[in-house]
């Protein structure tokens, strides 16, 4: 029947990590790349912090005048 590719295997998911998760059946690869998953959202929620506390020391500095 018409209207499947047949071009391959769907595309992969993208990696996803869920903290605790069981590892041990994961190739060195995919440990790798879940590190550097992991890397960048601790690098984004850091940038949310100095962007949090740069709004609050703006506003105390606002109503300390």
């Amino acid at each position: 029947m018409a209207g499947f590719d047949d071009d391959g295997p769907p595309p992969k998911a993208p990696t996803a990590h869920a903290i605790g998760q069981n590892v041990d059946a994961l190739s060195v690869h995919e440990l790798v790349e879940r590190i550097e998953l992991l890397r960048t959202e601790i690098a984004r929620l850091e940038a949310a912090i100095k962007a949090r506390e740069a709004t609050k020391d703006a506003a105390s500095a606002f109503f300390k005048r």
